[in-house]
């Protein structure tokens, strides 16, 4: 199978484009109860320290496997063969089988987007651990992004393990500077102190300024993340991009949709579509900028 993979990228591809799809349908399940899990684990340690009534926290266990998933609209649990990604969406004509209530389009689009994702990591790196660990980070940032877009909030669960494992991969750096995804520990290191420490410096400045919160903590360990798996030299391309995307995303959503301007923006999509795309194609970014204006 190995030497399969090797002699047929296409192969290859396709067997991460499938396998991502059925993961993209489990990441539906995570950016769904995660935020949920947090907000109960939340009210229950708010019950035990300001002794609030034990009816303020759901009873039951709720996690990413049980109960199991259910139609919002009339409760029927959902049988396995619904939950095929994509294709049980179109068999289904979008509607509940039970209730006929309309399945929101978003699910089989975070499928289709985890495996395509996931597929062009897969090409980008080849057969081997780099791609394995290209499409790992690919799914944690399309959860963290999703989680963030509903809820403004980057869930610990998943941004510091992304950490650790960041850090971690650096100790499989090759020796004599070969072009790899897996950086150096120096440069793993410096990328998750100087990731955390320059928006946390640029959060503690606007709220000096303005009185205001531009940011949230979340943010500051997604970067840190990001250093970690990248290295330091990464941060401002990643910066750039994502600060230029989301102004101009903040800024049509004002003019041309009339969004308050006082509603926050969850930064943490961009900084992660800005850090995929530096995992794929940093080093040409940076090294075209060079050329270009030095």
């Amino acid at each position: 199978m190995t030497e399969l993979f090797i002699q047929s990228p296409g192969v290859f591809i396709a067997v991460v484009f499938a396998f991502a799809l059925i993961i993209g349908s489990f990441l539906n399940v995570v950016i769904f109860r995660l935020p949920i899990m947090m907000e109960r684990e939340w009210r229950a340690q708010a019950e035990e320290i300001a002794k609030l009534p034990a009816t303020e926290v759901p009873k039951g266990r709720f996690n990413l496997i049980v109960p199991r998933s259910r139609c919002p609209s009339c409760g029927k649990e959902i049988q396995p063969w619904q939950n095929i990604p994509v294709l049980s969406y179109l068999l289904l004509g979008a509607q509940c089988a039970n209730c006929r209530a309309s399945i929101s389009v978003r699910y089989p689009l975070v499928e289709i987007g985890t495996a395509a994702l996931a597929a062009v990591a897969a090409w980008r790196f080849g057969f081997g651990w780099e791609a394995a660990m290209a499409v790992t980070m690919t799914f944690a940032l399309i959860s963290v992004s999703m989680i963030d877009f509903d809820h403004q909030i980057i869930p610990d669960t998943i941004v510091m393990p992304l950490l650790w494992i960041g850090l971690s991969l650096s100790l499989f750096h090759p020796l004599g500077g070969a072009e790899t995804l897996f950086i150096a520990p120096q440069d793993a290191i410096i990328g998750a102190i100087a990731g955390y420490l320059s928006l946390w410096t640029v959060y503690q400045l606007f709220k000096l300024i303005t009185g205001k919160e531009g940011m949230g903590y979340g943010d500051f360990k997604l970067l840190a993340a990001l250093g970690a798996w990248l290295g330091w030299q990464a941060l401002p391309t990643i910066i750039l991009m994502s600060a230029v995307v989301g102004a101009a995303v903040g800024i049509a959503l004002i003019v041309f949709r009339g969004r308050d301007r006082q509603l926050p923006i969850p930064f943490g999509p961009y900084l992660a579509a800005a850090g995929w795309i530096a995992m794929l194609y940093g080093e040409s970014i940076t090294n075209a900028y060079l050329d270009r204006f030095l």
